[in-house]
């Protein structure tokens, strides 16, 4: 009788753990800012760069790529209406996976500095992606926590040129 009860109860977190990963963050939408990346339409681009939402998942077909918007893993930038020593920086994790390769997490900030190991862009599979932008900005009143689910990011995709290795980062 014990087994059966074991056995149930594994059944029932499995199915509890597939649901779990059917829901999806939604983005809140906010209204009266003329942002590139507020616009309805995120997947298009403009200027050659490509929004994303956090969380959100796109295939870019021009490109063979599978791109993930994972979320921001540090956000160290001057809040808005504060006079900061230091710009600081924001670190997106993005995962990438072409069509025939493993997925890879990028971190791409929004500054290069090498002895922070800070990369504006990356290569994957024979293609440069470079962070152009994040939103929204800190907030000096709030400390950053209240953008947690609400960042939207830019980058932008293009062919790698010259002798490097045009299979993986």
């Amino acid at each position: 009788m014990f087994h059966k009860a074991i056995i149930f109860s594994l059944g029932l977190l499995t199915l509890a753990g597939c649901h779990a990963q059917k829901k999806t963050k939604t983005p809140e939408q906010t209204s009266g800012t003329t942002s590139p990346m507020n616009d309805t339409k995120n997947s298009a681009q403009k200027g050659g760069i490509i929004y994303f939402n956090q969380g959100e998942n796109k295939f870019l077909k021009d490109y063979q790529m599978n791109v993930t918007f994972k979320g921001i893993s540090e956000d160290s930038r001057c809040p808005e209406g504060v006079a900061c020593i230091w710009a600081g920086v924001a670190v997106a994790q993005i995962e990438v996976m072409g069509t025939y390769s493993r997925p890879m997490v990028l971190s791409l900030a929004t500054s290069d500095n090498a002895g922070r190991n800070y990369r504006q862009s990356e290569v994957y599979n024979g293609y440069t992606i470079s962070l152009e932008e994040v939103t929204p900005s800190r907030k000096s009143d709030t400390g950053g926590k209240d953008l947690e689910g609400k960042y939207k990011i830019g980058i932008k995709i293009k062919k790698t040129e010259g002798p490097g290795d045009p299979t993986t980062k």
